[in-house]
């Protein structure tokens, strides 16, 4: 199997929930602190290439630095390029975890799909 990218905020309890699962699946994987090792600009317009999500599916909306900038109603007006740089200047902007395997990257913890798809 190959070794899956766990790129997580430890304090973040969905973060807990979803290394739980890795661990009890087995799932060999290397972690990665979204804020001490933020995802750069390179990696976030890769991974949303690869992906095929939306942008602002890889927005924490709900976390502070995204209400704080009041970005629900800027990401809107912001470009494609405009919105990979803000992302990329705050690990906290970005939405936690991430799972990239292969050619596959996850958004968030869903069980039903890392199931499938790990």
């Amino acid at each position: 199997m190959t070794k899956v990218v766990f790129i997580q905020y430890p304090p973040c309890s969905t973060c807990q929930k979803a290394q739980k699962w890795l661990d009890d699946h087995y799932v060999p994987y290397e972690s990665r602190h979204i804020v001490e090792q933020p995802p750069s600009y390179a990696e976030l317009k890769s991974w949303q290439s690869v992906s095929q999500l939306p942008l602002k599916r890889f927005f924490n909306t709900s976390g502070l630095v995204y209400r704080k900038l009041e970005l629900k109603d800027k990401l809107t007006t912001m470009s494609e390029d405009e919105q990979l740089k803000l992302l990329a200047s705050n690990g906290m902007l970005v939405k936690r975890p991430i799972v990239i395997y292969d050619s596959r990257v996850l958004i968030g913890f869903k069980p039903k799909e890392w199931k499938t798809l790990l």
